[in-house]
């Protein structure tokens, strides 16, 4: 494998091929997708191995203190050897990078070969193809989170810890001097902690950055605008702190601390500056001087960085890994934003140029990337598979006279738009409904008629005389309670989404093929809907491709929902995107080939854009910042000249030419999205034997679209859906 290393005698950079580390118990082999240089730390220690062997001791002192006692200790001759053998030997590069696991060493349980890990540590994060990692210095990368932004999690944990040392509140201000790499990160951090923020730099490039990314106020050193941002803020007081990342030899940041920072505020120390106190400054505020120790407790103690002895969270509330894995939730929340940092991105090969750019001041840069081989050309479109239904269904079976229903869940959808429709319905008869507590289920049939109300899913699944089984339960569940139940041979009506993963959907489709039962619907109930059904008639046959624009106001979502709780239920997308993908599908008579997804940076709206095999595309704009008083869902299908309006199920109207062709209206209360209709075709289809009301060939293709766009958005590229030949 290929690794960059120095000599630190001879200043030689080299990107040599070594032997691949061994995957020892108690850590990871991960092989690298990016690694992030150090254009602070790295760049220094570059710039030390070109100085003469007197440069090397002035940069070092604390080594020649080390050396000079091994020189009282062992004698002269010994200690030269000693000394300059060390120097003469290749050393490692980098600390801070993102990977695949390639291999799990045994006591590892929370990882599996295959899964993405940002990983620390300048013995194992090194800008290398393979790096054995330790538990406490990897921590799995967000779903959603690219490889890029997750190989910054190093420095952003050395920045998170000396935010944490300055233990800022809500509403302070907070100077930051040095806005290299470090400080940009720092001032998002502080930011996203709720302080307002000055910033300080020479370089104007680096101070409009900072601003750009949440800063109040920046400016050199040198100028007044600094230190009147600071008044303005401050009622005159001062800050509250001020972080020093700011490297080199001049004394300028701590004497400029000392003059900014209020009466006993907190000066943190994170980069390598000079700190040379000027004491009747520092004594008459009573500054408290603190230093910040790298990526977190846990830093330098073997015990945990080697042999993986965690520190009790009631002791010891942020670790190294604690910082890091915090870092990547930040970053995958929109929190931190690291893209605007990236200078430049190299490839291995040319680490050794890279290098020399960076200290030659040829290539200015906040941030540096390394791409190791597999990502040297551009992303390729990822790929996910439409499955194939293979699958010989057995004859379907009539339902009996009135078709029988059991209902796997009672919660507010099921309880307020589905079950009020069936309660009505002749010819159904609601037999019984399973939830996981006692008493919801005992409300659910007391309110609707329930013939039995049971907690036990195994005695529905068994008893003959139901005919068809909602899953309307939480999303991480869907997929194996519809497994089961088709296994059982009933009719299957599950909400959406059907599945939340590829392997989820692969374990529903093994059951339909083993058990021949393809009576499968979810709850896509737009195509259902009047007005839509409506408006698409008038709209008529198309002859050319179309252009569809669907905008979804979803809004936010109240805190505590479990819609929240993406690390179990999936995205918010995830569980009703393929809503819209199946409506969009449905006017465009046919099913996506590929998908591009992307989302700006701090909120959770995406656009979605889905190609189809005539040249049609859709756009799904779903937002949740957008005003409460503006309609969820607004949707227009152009094509031949025409054009296709409906207002939230509420108004739709079709344009032919100059004029309107087509226009319907109902009140908003008579709001009608579909589920009232889409119930009498599922419920016909059981009692009939007859086809299902949407095709599985048609609920696959959706549910893998939907997916898709997780997938996008990982991948930063087009995702195709390939079907088998």
């Amino acid at each position: 494998m290929k690794q960059v290393v120095q000599n630190y005698k001879s200043g030689e950079l080299a990107v040599l091929d070594v032997p691949v580390p061994g995957c020892k118990p108690g850590g990871v082999l991960v092989r690298t997708a990016y690694s992030l240089i150090s254009t602070g730390t790295e760049l220094m220690k570059v710039s030390e191995a070109g100085m003469s062997m007197l440069g090397k001791a002035r940069s070092r002192p604390d080594q020649v203190a080390k050396v000079m006692q091994s020189v009282a200790t062992n004698g002269v001759g010994p200690t030269y050897q000693k000394v300059m053998g060390k120097l003469d030997s290749y050393t490692p590069l980098g600390y801070s990078l993102c990977g695949v696991v390639e291999q799990v060493g045994p006591g590892i349980d929370d990882v599996k070969v295959g899964d993405l890990v940002a990983c620390a540590g300048n013995e194992h994060a090194l800008h290398a193809e393979l790096n054995w990692v330790p538990k406490n210095l990897y921590a799995p990368v967000p779903d959603g989170l690219a490889s890029r932004h997750a190989a910054f999690g190093t420095v952003g944990s050395i920045a998170m810890q000396g935010v944490r040392r300055g233990e800022p509140q809500l509403g302070d201000v907070a100077l930051v001097i040095g806005l290299g790499l470090i400080g940009q990160l720092v001032v998002q951090l502080l930011t996203a902690s709720g302080a307002r923020v000055v910033g300080v730099d020479p370089d104007p490039a680096r101070c409009e950055l900072a601003e750009r990314l949440g800063a109040a106020a920046c400016g050199d050193p040198e100028s007044a605008a600094v230190e009147a941002a600071v008044a303005e803020l401050t009622d005159g007081h001062g800050v509250d702190q001020v972080y020093l990342a700011a490297g080199g030899g001049s004394n300028q940041p701590v004497e400029l601390a000392a003059r900014l920072c209020r009466d006993r505020g907190r000066v943190v120390d994170i980069g390598k500056c000079r700190l040379d106190l000027p004491w009747n400054a520092y004594y008459e505020k009573e500054l408290d001087v603190r230093f910040s120790r790298s990526y977190g407790p846990g830093r330098y103690d073997p015990e945990y960085e080697l042999e993986g002895r965690d520190y009790p969270i009631g002791y010891v509330r942020w670790t190294e890994r604690r910082n890091l894995a915090c870092f990547l939730d930040l970053l995958a929340r929109g929190s931190v934003d690291v893209e605007p940092l990236v200078s430049h991105v190299a490839d291995l090969d040319d680490a050794v140029e890279t290098y020399q750019r960076l200290k030659d001041g040829e290539l200015k840069a906040v941030a540096v990337l390394f791409r190791y081989p597999e990502h040297k050309a551009e992303p390729q479109a990822p790929v996910v598979a439409v499955p194939t239904v293979n699958v010989k269904p057995v004859p379907a079976r009539a339902g009996h006279a009135p078709v029988r229903l059991a209902f796997v869940g009672a919660g507010n959808y099921a309880t307020s738009m589905l079950l009020p429709h069936l309660a009505q319905r002749d010819g159904v008869t609601l037999s019984t409904v399973v939830t996981t507590t006692a008493l919801s289920a005992t409300n659910a049939q007391r309110k609707f008629g329930f013939a039995e109300a049971t907690t036990d899913l195994d005695a529905v699944l068994g008893d003959k005389a139901i005919d068809a089984v909602f899953v309307v339960t939480r999303h991480s569940s869907h997929a194996e309670l519809t497994r089961r139940a088709l296994l059982a041979g009933k009719t299957v009506f599950v909400e959406k989404p059907l599945a939340l993963t590829e392997d989820e959907l692969a374990g529903v489709l093994a059951a339909v093929e083993e058990s021949g039962n393809d009576r499968l619907q979810v709850g896509f109930n737009r195509r259902f809907a009047p007005l839509l059904q409506d408006a698409r008639q008038r709209f008529g046959a198309r002859t050319g491709p179309a252009s569809l624009r669907y905008l979804v106001n979803a809004g936010r979502l109240q805190h505590g929902s479990w819609y929240l709780q993406q690390g179990t239920e999936g995205s918010r997308f995830a569980g009703e995107g393929g809503h819209f993908i199946d409506t969009a599908s449905w006017l465009l008579e046919s099913d996506p080939v590929s998908v591009y997804a992307t989302a700006p940076t701090g909120n959770e709206d995406l656009q979605v854009v889905l190609h189809y095999p005539d040249g049609s595309t859709a756009t799904i704009s779903y937002v949740t910042t957008g005003a409460p008083s503006f309609p969820k869902e607004t949707l227009d299908l152009v094509a031949d000249g025409k054009v296709l309006r409906l207002d939230d199920f509420v108004r739709a109207a079709v344009y032919d030419g100059r004029r309107k062709r087509w226009v319907s209206s109902r009140l908003p209360k008579a709001r009608d999205k579909g589920q009232n209709a889409e119930l009498a075709a599922f419920v016909k289809a059981v009692r009939t034997g007859g086809p299902m009301p949407v095709p599985l060939e048609s609920l696959v293709a959706t549910t893998s679209a939907t997916l898709a766009v997780q997938a996008g958005l990982a991948a930063g590229a087009p995702v195709t859906l390939a079907r088998p030949r």
